[in-house]
This record gives structure tokens, C-alpha cells and sequence, in this order.
């Protein structure tokens, strides 16, 4: 084996290597992306599913057509011309308005004292709040303990009240988010809970007639707010309720005339607000509006949420159609729900499996934003804006970027909205803030240029983006593909179990070299990671992102070992060490 020091100069060559080739095809990808991102419709799930993309659905007579677009067109002519630095852009009221921080705890939790580091980052970024997504991390007692997660322990209750006080602090507010329809999937996981889904395939939607079901929403909300005195607002969600409509109670309550899958929608979500309303009376309620965006005001205006809920328009597009939105904003002050907020993306919204932030793809989608919150009429009250940091797209599918990597897509964005645009100014504040030569996570030869500071988890986000570089060179990714492997030991030969001894040699010496580099920065991630992270993450991360890479080889040089041996061959003690 060589030594740590060989290695560290090996790998970091290597890496140094493939970073153009990486850049450059991280562009493309990026193009590609813009380029789906447009033709694919106007934003995506909170959750991030890209399957979600969907052109935003908005029913208008001819008439509220004629007038809203007009007004769109007035107020977006307005903001062009008066974009320049000291303008109009310096009242928007994204700039003015409350900058909330997104924290999806459905995966990767962070330690408590990291979360500690990251809420007085937060605050030094000019974040406003923290929307905290709690979900199966929440200390739930009595008949909910059985949410906690088992995975990793969820946070206790002095934990809860320590992020609080340290948040308050700092003058940054603590929003709760809670699921209350859809995304319930670490609920509905349970059999304790299986007969509260709309339909038993699906563990993400609530059966909306069920009482039980919304007793149960009820003391999860009463059990959060319980521990959150002092937080004047709650995002109940209501997000994606896939197969809504679906269950035999909703289809017989659907066979009524005038019932519709909207009304269904709002009965259940009115019935939740009211409850709220009822033991916190003061408390904003907040929920994400997809599941409104196909309705008429009209029929939002009679389902009596009006006054109950404030809507938040997510869309996560680099590319987001700013008049599509424009008109939704319009249409929901129109039904009556004139307080409003938008929702962007600062990472684990680009795909499922993402690992390296892109900042300029989240800054761009703020400057969209910046748009469309320029161009609505006075009527919409602008609360401000969530910028969303998803973890999963759902409870069960797997981790996207860990939060030390988008910080820099963070940073990014929350100067983007304080400037208005991102300006030099604001690059440099960004580089400044968090210690680093550049607002790129990915861009590996300036990361850890040198600088008085650096901002928690920079080791380990260094230390993730040159080992993803490795991981994703053609050389690892397609060795299996070589002119050794497919000449000498295809899936023919491992069938058959023969090979040439000399090209043996070849492959193996080849596979150790690729192995002990992937080794030797995931030791490195292992050691980083666990300061940050509880165990069980770790162990994820490297399932997803360093197994399907790692076991091809490893079962190669197996294979090869038994092959030789079978063959009366000497075998090196270090080819047989790196097969296991």
C-alpha cells in the first residue's frame, strides 16, 4: 500500500487533472438542464421530483384574462426600465421582505452543535427566519413517539428549545413546518396509521374523511407548537396530494353533484386552518399553493380558506415563466388572499441524486423571482421568501446535496435578493462571508484559496466535490469498458472462469490504483462527515454515491483472484486485500 502522504499527492494530481474535463461537462449538463427546465413548464415540487415539472393551471374568464395580462405586461414594462442599480429594484419587495431559511430534517439531520454553527451563519448570510421541516427529528410523545425516527435519534426536546433561543438571538425567527395532507409518508408508514391513507399504495396522502386522520394533524400541530412558544407562523404544506379522489370513501363523497376533487381539497385544508385558528388564534398560517393553481378564485373565495391560510408560490426553475406567475399571485389576491409568499431553491431541487450544488442555476432562479415580485400589482402583500434547501424529494427516496455544499449557492442567493441582482458587490461579499475564493462549491482550485476564515462543513464539502470528480471520471465510471477488461476478462471469461495471467496483472494493477484513491478520500469524507452528521448518514451518503462506483471493482478483482487461484496461480497479497 502506499503511504497517506503518496496518496494524497496522487489523488490530488488526479483530481487536478479531471477538473477541466469535469467543468466542461458540467456546463453542458447545465445547458441541458436550462434547456429542459424551459421546455418542461414553470417550476417543480417542493419536494423536487422531476416528474413534477407541470405548467402552472390557471382557470380565468376571458375577461380577468384580458385585464390580468394587460397589467402583467404594464407592470413588467415598468420593472425592465427601472432595473438599474438604485431603482426601482431597491424597493422590490423580495429585497425588503423576510428571507426565510429552509431546513429539510427528513434526511441528513445535522449534529446540534453544527446546527447551532449553521443557524448563526444563517444570520450572518442576512437570512430573516429558519422554516424548519422537523418531520420524523421531532421529539413527538405519548401515542406519536412512534413517528420518531429510528434511523438516527431525532432531536430531544432541549435540543429544540437550544435552536430557538440561539436563533432568537440573532433575531432570526423559527417558522415550523408540518405536513399535514400530503408527504405524509413518515406517518402512513406506519401500520399503526396504514388505515388513515386515501388509498393503501400510497403512503403519502391522508384520507381526507377520516376524523381520526385529522385529530391526529391536530396533536402533531398542537405537539410542535407546544415547543414553539414564542413562533407567530406554521407552514402546514399541503404539497403533491397524489391520488387524492382515489379512495372508495372519496369516490362515493365525488358521485354527489357539485363535489369536486378541489372542494375535497380545500374542505380538508379549511377544516385543518379552522382547528388551528381555534387554540392559536394569532398564528399566520402558511401552506404551498400547487394544489390551488388549477382552481378558479371563485372557488377558492367560497371554500371559506380565505383569511385562514397565506399561500407560498414555489417554482425552482433557473427559467421560471415570470408572467405565469405574475398571474397566479393575481389570481389568489383576487379570491381573497392578498398575503403572499414566494418560494425559491437553494439546492435538492436540480435531480433526485444531485451531489455538487450548482450556484449560478439557484441564483438564477432568484432573479427570476426578483422579477416576478416586481411585477405584481400593490394589492399582493409580499410576505418575502422561503428559499428552500431540500434534503429527499420525499421521505423515502434518497439524499440529495448535504447542506455544506449549497451554502455557497446560499450565500449566493440571499445577496442576490439584499442587491437586487448579483453584482460583483455581492459575489464579493459572498466570498468574503464565507472564507473562500469562489461562489462555485465545484470549482475546486479556488474553494480554499486563502482567507482569514472559513465557514462550517467548507472541509468537507472541499473534500466531497474532489472525490465526486474521481467518482465521476470515464476512466472509473466505465473501467469495465477497457480494452484489458473487455478483451481479456469479459463477462464470457468471468463465466467461464479463464483468463490470461499476463493481462490479470494488467487489470488488477490498474483497479488497486483506482481503489485506493477512492479509498483514501472516502476515509477522509468518513472522518469529516461524522463531526457533522449522525453515523447513519454517513453510511448513506456512501451507499449512494461511492458503492455503485466501488463494488464493480472490488467484485472484479475477486472474481479475478478466484480465477487465478482456480489456476494453481501466486496471487499478490495486495490484489486479494483490495478484492475483499
Amino acid at each position: 500500500m502506499r503511504s497517506n502522504e503518496s496518496l494524497a499527492r496522487a489523488q490530488n494530481c488526479y483530481v487536478s487533472q479531471r477538473f477541466l474535463m469535469h467543468t466542461k461537462q458540467s456546463a453542458l449538463v447545465s445547458t441541458r438542464a436550462h434547456i429542459l427546465d424551459g421546455s418542461l413548464g414553470s417550476g417543480r415540487a417542493p419536494c423536487g421530483k422531476a416528474f413534477c415539472w407541470c405548467h402552472s393551471g390557471i382557470i380565468y374568464t376571458d375577461q380577468q384574462r384580458s385585464l390580468s395580462k394587460n397589467a402583467i405586461r404594464n407592470n413588467f414594462s415598468r420593472f425592465v426600465a427601472d432595473s438599474m442599480p438604485g431603482s426601482a429594484m431597491d424597493l422590490c419587495p423580495l429585497s425588503r421582505g423576510k428571507k426565510l431559511v429552509h431546513l429539510d430534517l427528513k434526511g441528513a439531520p445535522p449534529k446540534i452543535n453544527y446546527f447551532h454553527e449553521l443557524i448563526h451563519l444563517f444570520a450572518d448570510l442576512g437570512a430573516t427566519g429558519i422554516l424548519v421541516e422537523y418531520e420524523d427529528m421531532f421529539p413527538y410523545k405519548g401515542e406519536l413517539k412512534i413517528l420518531q425516527s429510528n434511523t438516527h435519534p431525532p432531536y430531544s426536546r432541549e435540543d429544540i428549545i437550544s435552536i430557538q433561543e440561539i436563533a432568537h438571538s440573532r433575531g432570526l425567527e423559527i417558522v415550523p413546518l408540518v405536513q399535514t395532507f400530503g408527504h405524509f409518508e413518515f406517518v402512513l408508514k406506519h401500520s399503526t396509521f396504514r388505515k388513515l391513507r386515501e388509498v393503501n399504495h400510497c403512503l403519502g396522502t391522508l384520507n381526507p374523511h377520516s376524523k381520526q386522520g385529522v385529530a391526529l394533524v391536530l396533536e402533531m400541530l398542537h405537539q410542535v407548537m407546544e415547543l414553539h412558544p414564542k413562533s407567530t407562523t406554521l407552514h402546514i404544506g399541503a404539497d403533491e396530494v397524489y391520488m387524492l379522489g382515489e379512495g372508495e370513501e372519496s369516490k362515493e363523497w365525488l358521485s354527489i353533484p357539485g363535489h369536486s376533487i378541489n372542494k375535497l381539497f380545500l374542505r380538508h385544508i379549511t377544516t385543518v386552518a379552522k382547528g388551528i385558528r381555534e387554540h392559536y388564534p394569532s398564528l399566520s398560517v402558511i401552506m404551498w399553493d400547487d394544489m390551488l393553481r388549477s382552481m378558479t378564485s371563485d372557488t377558492i373565495k367560497d371554500s371559506g380558506l380565505v383569511g385562514l391560510v397565506q399561500p407560498m408560490l414555489w417554482d425552482y426553475s433557473p427559467v421560471l415563466d415570470v408572467e405565469n406567475n405574475i398571474m397566479l399571485m393575481e389570481k389568489y389576491k383576487s379570491a381573497g388572499l392578498l398575503q403572499q409568499w414566494a418560494a425559491s431553491s437553494f439546492k435538492g431541487s436540480t435531480t433526485v441524486h444531485t451531489c455538487v450544488t450548482s450556484t449560478q442555476r439557484h441564483v438564477d432562479n432568484h432573479l427570476q423571482w426578483l422579477k416576478v415580485a416586481s411585477g405584481l400589482s400593490s394589492g399582493v402583500e409580499l410576505q418575502g421568501i422561503a428559499l428552500t434547501g431540500w434534503q429527499r424529494y420525499d421521505h423515502l427516496s434518497v439524499l440529495c446535496e448535504l447542506m455544506p455544499l449549497g451554502l455557497h449557492s446560499l450565500a449566493s442567493c440571499l445577496q442576490c435578493l439584499l442587491h437586487g441582482s448579483f453584482t460583483e458587490e455581492a459575489q464579493k461579499k459572498v466570498m468574503e462571508a464565507l472564507g473562500t475564493g469562489t461562489t462555485e462549491v465545484g470549482d475546486i482550485e479556488r474553494l480554499s484559496q486563502a482567507n482569514t476564515r472559513a465557514y462550517p462543513g467548507m472541509k468537507l464539502a472541499e473534500i466531497i466535490v474532489q472525490l465526486t470528480v474521481l467518482l465521476e471520471s470515464e476512466e472509473l465510471r466505465h473501467f469495465e469498458s477497457s480494452l484489458y477488461v473487455r478483451g481479456w476478462f469479459s463477462p464470457y471469461h468471468r463465466q467461464r472462469q479463464i483468463i490470461n495471467p499476463l493481462f490479470a496483472e494488467q487489470i488488477q494493477k490498474q483497479a488497486k490504483m483506482f481503489l485506493e484513491a477512492v479509498e483514501f478520500k472516502v476515509h477522509e469524507v468518513q472522518q469529516e462527515m461524522c463531526l457533522l452528521y449522525p453515523e447513519s448518514t454517513v453510511e448513506e451518503w456512501i451507499a449512494q454515491h461511492v458503492t455503485p462506483v466501488r463494488k464493480p471493482l472490488q467484485d472484479l478483482l475477486k472474481d479475478i483472484h478466484t480465477v487465478l487461484e482456480d489456476m494453481g496461480l501466486f496471487i499478490h497479497e495486495s490484489a486479494s486485500h483490495s478484492g475483499n
